[in-house]
């Protein structure tokens, strides 16, 4: 590999990494929208024309009209004025407007990239790849919008999960190529340490999923003690859907319990994952911070969650919490990589 191609490949790899920043900064704002309120405040889909907010007194008065005919506005918000509406359109209008600006971002250094030769010919399929995921993240968000648009005000748990998880899998697939191009593969390989780091990406994952239907359903707001529910280990109706598995889903108690033992799961194999790296001679040198950074990110994590739940999910606690998972996730993001190169 010459100077210059290691030069390229940097290149592209910081843009790649400034995508992906640009993506934290989208799922940390898009929880803000949801905490709010502020997603179903624009009832409109136009991805063209909507880039430009209501700058007169009459388009406002038309977004708010649109909005005053939404189920939210009927059953939640009757009494919103114009001001209280502006208040939580702006959230939402910067929340798409983040999401237009990832797509130029991406697009205009690829094109540069791509005409200047720093990426190889082989390479365009999956470039291009990562802008149609970019592009059907946007309408899946909207289809996400759409479920509290029509009777009940409130978004599909199972739309907005399928929403966040689309979101972290584009984040990792940027990340994962940037890394690529900044630690090329090398001969030697840690087998039994990939397969176990894979297990924490696993396992975090898993957690993150029923995060968000933890949020879908609210279910922060049913049990605000720890470690017991209601009194309980085992909190009573945790099986009262049928067919059972809707438990799983639907069930805001089965919810927020499963979310729970699977949070103090992951901090232990976590735990258990950073003690026997530490003892470990062969771990690999350049992933050892890596190990520690991930521990100290799951005690964060756990201990934000616990007064997230505790303090009956204020706002800025909250996002704090969904903000240090995506961290979290990156760690074990990049220590799968590490420890395969």
């Amino acid at each position: 590999m010459t100077h210059s191609t290691i030069k390229q490949d940097r290149a592209v790899a910081m843009w790649l990494l400034t995508c992906c920043a640009l993506v934290f900064a989208m799922v940390v704002l898009g929880g803000v929208t949801r905490l709010t309120g502020s997603g179903l405040s624009m009832v409109n889909w136009r991805p063209v024309t909507g880039v430009l907010p209501p700058l007169t007194t009459p388009q406002w008065q038309e977004a708010f009209s649109a909005y005053r005919g939404s189920p939210e506005f009927l059953k939640i918000n009757p009494s919103m004025d114009l001001p209280g509406f502006k208040g939580i359109f702006w959230l939402e209008y910067s929340h798409r407007l983040l999401g237009r600006t990832i797509g130029i971002v991406f697009l205009i250094p690829f094109l540069f990239f791509w005409i200047n030769g720093y990426i190889a010919r082989s390479r365009w399929p999956q470039y291009l790849f990562m802008f149609v995921l970019g592009g059907l993240q946007g309408v899946l968000g909207w289809y996400m919008v759409k479920s509290g648009l029509v009777n009940n005000p409130h978004v599909s748990q199972y739309r907005l999960c399928a929403h966040l998880v689309a979101a972290f899998a584009i984040y990792a697939y940027l990340l994962w190529t940037a890394l690529n191009l900044l630690y090329p593969r090398t001969l030697r390989h840690h087998r039994y340490w990939f397969k176990r780091s894979l297990g924490i990406l696993a396992i975090t994952s898993i957690t993150v999923i029923s995060g968000a239907f933890v949020a879908g359903l609210k279910a922060g707001l049913a049990y605000n003690t720890f470690p017991l529910m209601a009194g309980h280990w085992i909190p009573p109706g945790m099986a009262s859907h049928s067919p059972w598995w809707r438990n799983l889903f639907d069930n805001i108690t089965t919810v927020q319990f499963d979310h729970r033992a699977l949070a103090i799961t992951t901090f232990i194999t976590i735990m258990v994952y950073r003690y026997f790296a530490a003892r470990d001679p062969d771990f690999p040198n350049g992933a050892r911070h890596g190990a520690n950074i991930l521990a100290i990110a799951a005690v964060l994590q756990v201990s934000l969650g616990i007064l997230t739940l505790l303090l009956h999910v204020p706002t800025y606690l909250a996002a704090a919490h969904q903000a240090m998972a995506l961290l979290l996730f990156t760690v074990a993001v990049w220590l799968c990589h590490s420890v395969n190169r």
